[in-house]
């Protein structure tokens, strides 16, 4: 019976699947077979908070602040519509991982030719360097107004969570998962509290989650929202949750690998709810202290953290507003380094020393940094940010595109393709996703080259 339940060999992929993704921690999780329900729900919880980080990383702060400002509870509705783009995503980046045994970068390189594989690992090296980029800024901008760190000190200091990601993993990858859990629960306490302080109203707040034709009717608000829908997926979290859901020591049945996927992707979509959350208590936060009241134009952090403190007429506000952003960049800068080993082993097979690759990944991002702060100063992180965003959306649809076609084929995945529902709505928000990401670089462009 059990040689019955045996996954039959893929016959869509070239190469079988030889090389585990993020090999020192593969299968390092155990599940406990015969145990219930809410036993396997914790083996399995873990992957899916290390992929929310990225949707509540530093980058999105400026837009929802932004947005909440500018146009009170209204922009809500991108929020939540934004966040079951991603559930449905990050769950076929799951499904994907477990049934072919192989993470996104393994696929595309199995299915690619070695020339495509190149191009599409550089593309991605380069989205995970801009992401990094965002993280190091923000939780360098974060320590400059808690501690008064200089910007430039507080972009070098971000590089010691390389080594805080080492220790942890050595012990085991439930102790990384443990880090950013914790992490995340400050970030939402610290905005659960913020919005104690700001009182919104709840009948508008309520409303906001309905959508409008008004968003697209106003050219600065239809904007605004596509850049909340256009950066909603990282594509390095992605290849991320493709990877780190093969920690988990599941069987090799297909009932086993049945239950790994139900189990994983519950685990990223209640993950997704708490990044749901998180967005939309900034954007609540920052249309019920500013939207109204002459500071409608608040979309940079410094001026949210120095305004939040007489507005609410508490020192807490702005001292709670900077502790979740540390965490949220320090969050981020840990999954992305992460990122970073899983594309290199993945695209090119290429293995080198852990420590050696994360620091690789943060230089990249520290050195641009450093050299626009010497030059601009703290004026020049927000365009730096801006751009972060803008790499990111570049290379988004070379994810999420190979994604939805490997999901789709019955010879890649088996029994565990996409049924045809899925396969509709996949391929209807990755043409989405590519159609606003174009229409968010080509207003970026025009922006920019407008005379001033």
């Amino acid at each position: 019976m059990a040689t019955e339940n045996r996954p039959t060999p893929l016959k869509g992929w070239r190469l079988p699947a030889a090389t585990k993704s993020l090999p020192e921690v593969h299968g390092s999780v155990a599940i406990p077979h015969d145990a219930g329900f809410w036993r396997k729900l914790f083996a399995f919880a873990g992957p899916g908070y290390l992929v929310a980080v990225g949707y509540m990383d530093p980058g999105n702060w400026a837009t929802d602040l932004a947005g909440g400002a500018s146009f009170g509870y209204t922009l809500l509705s991108v929020i939540m519509i934004s966040n079951l783009m991603a559930i449905l995503l990050q769950a076929l980046a799951a499904r994907l991982g477990i049934a072919s045994g192989r993470d996104l970068a393994q696929a595309c390189r199995d299915h690619y030719s070695r020339p495509v594989t190149i191009v599409l690992w550089l593309l991605c090296e380069i989205a995970i360097a801009a992401c990094d980029l965002a993280e190091v800024i923000g939780a360098a901008i974060a320590l400059n107004l808690l501690f008064g760190v200089p910007l430039i000190v507080g972009v070098i200091l971000t590089s010691l969570d390389v080594l805080i990601v080492l220790y942890l993993q050595h012990h085991g990858f439930r102790y990384v998962e443990a880090l950013v859990v914790g992490l995340i629960l400050a970030i939402a306490g610290s905005f659960a509290i913020e919005l104690w302080f700001a009182k919104p109203a709840i009948a508008p707040m309520l409303a906001g989650f309905i959508p409008r034709a008004e968003i697209v009717r106003n050219p600065y608000m239809l904007y605004l929202a596509i850049s909340i829908l256009g950066a909603t997926v990282m594509p390095h979290n992605l290849y991320l949750h493709s990877s780190i859901v093969q920690t988990r020591k599941y069987l090799d049945t297909r009932d086993s690998q049945a239950e790994a996927i139900r189990f994983a992707t519950i685990d990223s979509s209640v993950a997704l709810m708490f990044a749901l959350f998180i967005n939309a208590a900034m954007l609540i936060m920052a249309a019920a202290v500013f939207h109204g009241v002459g500071h409608d134009n608040v979309a940079d952090i410094g001026d949210a953290y120095q305004l939040l403190s007489p507005l609410l007429g508490t020192k807490l506000a702005s001292i709670l507003f900077a502790v979740a952003l540390l965490c949220s960049g320090q969050n981020a800068t840990l999954t992305g380094t992460l990122a970073g080993q899983i594309v290199m082993e993945g695209f090119i097979n290429l293995r080198i020393r852990p420590w050696l690759r994360r620091l690789i990944t943060r230089l990249i991002a520290i050195v641009p940094a450093v050299i626009v702060i010497w030059l601009y100063g703290d004026r020049g992180t927000g365009q730096l940010i801006i751009l972060s965003q803008v790499v990111l959306s570049l290379q988004l649809s070379f994810a999420v595109f190979p994604l939805v076609m490997f999901t789709s084929d019955p010879q890649k995945m088996g029994p565990f393709a996409n049924p045809l529902w899925v396969k509709v709505l996949a391929w209807t928000v990755a043409v989405v996703i590519a159609a606003l990401n174009a229409y968010l670089l080509w207003q970026t462009f025009t922006t920019m080259a407008r005379p001033a």
